[in-house]
């Protein structure tokens, strides 16, 4: 895509997400926006036998975002030229009393992509500083030495998850990981139309959940959190970037772009 400007959506320890847009069109209409993205999902897929037959490199791709922002399209249509073979996507859920037997990124890191391939993170590690810190409840589930009570989870115990977390993605980087992760910025307005499709139109019932509605009641705590993940943890190895996510159509043209400008 031409003058396409990555740094325009890249994170950093002085982004306020409040003040960023959550709705993104490039001036383009809806037909403009997908002619654009077809051509890089196209490129895309061709670079991806680059990538395999270069073999140096495996390319983790990080997709972060609130109920309804849209995740699932956007990782099925950003993907859906690739060789199957060349792509992973692993949708993290509640761990499983296996996961829970390890430590908290243990399957996370068994998950990472083979040189040459991509994997796909729906939902990511970053759960783990996120769901849990404003559910800090869930933490009890992994039987953490010293962590007893809720009341032991503290200021430092989520300092310490952060470092962990910078640490973990520095050596993946270091071995040959390029990592992308992405968040995608909805506002609270266009959830409660997103919402409101789900129960109203038929073929999107069963993506509802009465949690979800549970969960938006906690927006405002999770916008704090998420504005402390992309401060502490966006790093040069690791970059964040905020992706508008009102526009569904220029929320895949701005990943896909990113994605292909940053690799070619």
């Amino acid at each position: 895509m031409k003058n396409f400007d990555v740094e325009h959506f890249r994170a950093s320890e002085q982004t306020l997400l409040a003040n960023r847009d959550t709705y993104f069109d490039f001036n383009l209409s809806n037909k403009e926006l997908e002619k654009e993205f077809k051509t890089a999902r196209k490129e895309l897929a061709k670079f991806q036998n680059t990538l395999y037959a270069h073999n140096k490199y495996g390319v983790l791709i990080c997709i972060q975002g609130m109920d309804t922002a849209g995740k699932d399209s956007l990782i099925r249509e950003v993907f859906k030229s690739f060789n199957v073979r060349g792509v992973v996507v692993h949708s993290f859920k509640v761990p499983t009393s296996k996961e829970l037997a390890h430590d908290y990124l243990w399957r996370h890191y068994i998950a990472l992509p083979e040189r040459g391939k991509f994997s796909v993170f729906n939902r990511t590690h970053y759960e783990n500083v996120l769901v849990t810190r404003v559910h800090p409840e869930y933490i009890l589930s992994e039987n953490l030495p010293e962590i007893n009570t809720i009341s032991d989870i503290n200021e430092t115990f989520w300092e310490k998850r952060f470092k962990q977390i910078n640490d973990f993605e520095r050596h993946v980087a270091e071995s040959g990981t390029i990592i992308f992760k992405f968040f995608l910025h909805l506002s609270k307005e266009e959830q409660r139309l997103r919402l409101l499709r789900r129960i109203a139109l038929k073929e999107k019932n069963w993506k509802f959940s009465p949690g979800d509605l549970k969960e938006r009641k906690l927006w405002d705590t999770y916008q704090e959190y998420y504005q402390d993940v992309l401060s502490k943890t966006s790093k040069p190895h690791a970059p964040w970037f905020i992706i508008p996510a009102d526009n569904k159509n220029a929320a895949r043209l701005t990943v896909a772009a990113i994605l292909l400008n940053t690799l070619k």
